[in-house]
């Protein structure tokens, strides 16, 4: 099979037709992952034995011998789940989340858990208590985060795809950085059962691929309702099938310009550019749109999330599972074993969190930081409503700046919390958004453009991004130490 076919659907074609078995393609990744995984450190487990004995099991299935990596922070039966903190180490769960299972009766192959973000809590995979992930284009850059194991394994060819989680843009941020396409769905589209929870009403999962295409098969396989999880919808899976070549004639793509003013790179800015011009010459008509309250996007994020992680972390004590600190004498009371079980096993970034969250929470404060954020986010799904009834969605870039060195903002979490000025708005509103590759810096570092729909219509970004890949030059550019 040519270099190039090795995606999502060219594997499951190549299968389905005999040209390779699930084995041989198992295999062959596993093997990259032997070969660059010492100078990327996307994984946190390889599943190698596990994998080529499914591999050998898989027949023909939507996702026909597949190989697909999965994030550590969702729950994988039997195998360590440590959502990249000391606190769940050696945890194995004893079940599979749901979307694990809808990828095992697929006929997926898992190859491995990738490095994140503890706790999916950053934007950079520097704050993995096992060490940071590398970004394949420049191994001295980040690969952005949470989901930075996730992206860097698609596109160091580690595995055609990748499950990641996006609370404030995880999946979509380190998609762009990477130069993979990622998508979140709607809030609800895709169960959350089996996901360790950071913010609860902001998590969603979802697919990161070399391609558009790639991303819609996964989606489909991941989609639909459960039960076991009460904020997934009951809208029945989309069908993806019949969205390619996408046809973008009269679609109408909304530019809130006011946002992209100031602090966005100038190279963004040209690449972001070319991409609007390349969907205007395939028909698609660009105009302006007014999304006011986007400016308090990155404040109400981050008053709102680490309010809920202060509450879903609350039962990281020590006492059921994970991690539990070792107390110096019997009259030690059981305060001191929940702080200091606490103090070890969470690092610098959850702490954080968790304090701003607990004080944003806290009696005399709750009115004035936490309420007051959950009216203005209203404010903010009110005003994606009323440019919806114009346009189809809504373009931006997916980060203003282009992957920045590793230890370059780590002693600076506004810098870095500026990092998804763009994307925390999807999560705000529970609205769908994909990041696409929007082409190369003059150093060689990815650029994305991000695409945000209407709830429930992934159909229609998948069709404008599959419309922007067949036109862009750079859809075949690949980390040139990986390629």
């Amino acid at each position: 099979m040519a270099p190039g076919a090795w995606t999502v659907t060219g594997i499951r074609a190549a299968v389905a037709g005999g040209d390779l078995s699930a084995r041989e393609v198992c295999a062959h990744y596993l093997d990259r992952i032997a070969a660059t995984d010492g100078r990327l450190h996307a994984f946190t487990t390889v599943l190698r034995e596990a994998a080529l004995a499914r591999a050998d099991e898989v027949d023909a299935r939507p996702l026909l011998g597949v190989p697909i990596a999965v994030k550590d922070v969702i729950c994988t039966r039997g195998v360590p789940t440590t959502a990249g903190s000391r606190i769940l180490a050696g945890y194995r769960p004893p079940y599979d989340a749901t979307v694990v299972s809808r990828l095992l009766d697929a006929g997926a192959v898992i190859v491995g858990k990738t490095n994140c973000d503890e706790f999916a809590m950053g934007s950079s995979t520097e704050h993995s208590a096992y060490g940071p992930t590398r970004n394949p284009w420049a191994l001295d850059r980040i690969p952005g985060g949470s989901s930075g194991g996730a992206a860097a394994a698609v596109a160091a060819g580690q595995a055609p795809a990748s499950i990641g989680t996006d609370t404030g843009g995880s999946i979509r941020q380190p998609a762009a950085l990477c130069g993979v396409v990622g998508l979140k769905p709607t809030y609800g589209r895709v169960s959350r059962y089996g996901l360790l929870a950071f913010a609860s009403s902001l998590d969603q999962i979802g697919p990161l691929t070399w391609t558009v295409a790639d991303a819609a098969a996964v989606l489909q396989v991941l989609a639909g309702p459960d039960p076991r999880d009460a904020t997934a919808s009951t809208e029945p899976p989309p069908d993806l099938s019949r969205l390619f070549p996408g046809n973008v004639r009269g679609t109408r793509i909304g530019v809130p310009r006011v946002a992209l003013a100031d602090g966005v790179d100038p190279e963004v800015l040209d690449a972001f550019g070319a991409a609007l011009a390349m969907l205007s010459d395939r028909g698609a008509e660009v105009c302006d749109v007014d999304l006011p309250h986007m400016q308090y996007a990155v404040p109400v994020y981050y008053l709102v999330a680490p309010a809920e992680a202060s509450s879903n972390l609350a039962r990281y004590d020590g006492v059921r599972y994970g991690h539990r600190a070792k107390l110096d004498g019997a009259a030690a009371g059981v305060s001191e074993m929940y702080a200091r079980t606490r103090s070890e096993g969470f690092g610098a970034e959850v702490k954080r969190r968790i304090m701003l969250g607990t004080y944003a929470l806290s009696a005399g404060y709750y009115d004035a930081y936490y309420v007051h954020a959950q009216r203005v986010r209203s404010l903010i799904r009110n005003d994606f409503d009323r440019a919806f009834a114009a346009v189809d969605a809504v373009a931006m870039p997916t980060t203003p700046t282009p992957a920045f060195r590793i230890g370059e903002r780590i002693d600076d979490p506004l810098a870095m919390y500026l990092g998804d000025v763009f994307t925390v708005s999807a999560n705000l509103t529970g609205l769908p958004a994909i990041s696409l590759p929007a082409g190369l810096t003059q150093a060689r570092l990815p650029i994305g453009f991000q695409l945000v729909g209407r709830p429930f219509d992934e159909a229609t970004l998948l069709r404008i991004g599959d419309a922007l890949e067949r036109d862009a030059p750079w859809s075949d550019e690949r980390p040139p130490a990986f390629a």
